[in-house]
Order: C-alpha cells, then sequence, then structure tokens
C-alpha cells in the first residue's frame, strides 16, 4: 500500500527517514550554513522529509531553499548519513536517519517560504561544528572539511 500523501509529504511513515542539505561556500576560507530549527531553536542545517515527486538530493535542495533561501549545485551523493530524535507534537520522539547532500551555496533568494521563521548563520567549519547539538552530524561536517583522500564521503553514523 502507497502512503498517502498532502503536499507532498508522507502521512504514514515505516522508516523516519529525511534528507538533509550542508550548504558551503568557500569565501575565502570554507563556511558552513546553520539555521536554527523551528520548534526549539537549536542549530541545524537543512532538512526535512523526501518529497515522492523528486529524487533525495533533489528533496534535499529545496528544503535548502524553503529553510533558508539558497541556491546552488547540489551533490547527488550523500557525504554521510547521521540518526536523531524528532521530536513529535503530540510529545515523544520517534528516530530519524538523515542522508547529507553537499550543496555549494551560489546565491540567495530576496524572499523564501521560511524566512524570517530561522536564525541563519555562515560560520566556518569547526565554529559550525561546535554548535549543533548531533554528534553524527558534528563528525559529517568535520569530516566534510578533510581532503577527499582522508575520509570526505566516510561519515556516516
Amino acid at each position: 500500500m502507497q502512503d498517502a500523501v498532502v503536499r507532498g509529504e508522507p502521512l504514514f511513515r515505516e522508516h523516519a527517514r529525511q534528507v538533509a542539505a550542508l550548504c558551503w561556500r568557500a569565501a575565502p576560507a570554507l563556511e558552513i550554513l546553520l539555521i536554527t530549527s523551528l520548534s526549539t531553536r537549536r542549530w541545524i542545517i537543512p532538512k526535512g522529509w523526501p518529497m515522492l515527486e523528486m529524487s533525495l538530493f533533489e528533496s534535499a535542495a529545496r528544503e535548502a531553499f524553503e529553510e533558508a533561501g539558497v541556491e546552488g549545485a547540489i551533490g547527488d551523493i550523500p557525504v554521510g548519513n547521521y540518526v536523531y530524535l524528532k521530536e513529535r507534537k503530540g510529545g515523544g520522539a520517534v528516530p530519524c536517519s538523515v542522508d547529507v547532500f553537499p550543496l555549494e551555496v551560489t546565491g540567495q533568494a530576496e524572499t523564501w517560504p521560511e524566512q524570517g521563521a530561522r536564525e541563519l548563520a555562515w560560520l566556518p567549519l569547526e565554529e559550525a561544528a561546535a554548535k549543533v547539538d548531533e554528534p553524527g552530524l558534528r563528525d559529517i561536517l568535520l569530516a566534510f572539511g578533510r581532503p577527499p583522500e582522508r575520509g570526505r564521503h566516510a561519515a556516516t553514523r
């Protein structure tokens, strides 16, 4: 049975899986874009539920636009995966596995759907890694800053 869909989001999920965009720029040093979550205001990267009509990496790019207004070149291979507990509106939490796709930011829109709802911050890699709560995401950020031959794509948790 296929999941029921409302505005591109499944109503029922057997496996909680999300996608995220690791938004970066070289200005001139590597910087990472962090945003605050809507409910807890903790620092995160843009993420959300995959959209049925899009690939995983396209869904990640869409989340980056909706949540931070950024656009650019998205990689089609995840740089890592991490797990966190997503709080439910009615209470409790569900484990979510998040595939993280790199997005080299080339611009920001003048307006976007969640503009004003979140704080945005461009931070040096080490500072961004220190601000996130999820250990798996922190590992992915730190691995992303290493040269490819030293395990850039190896961060999975």
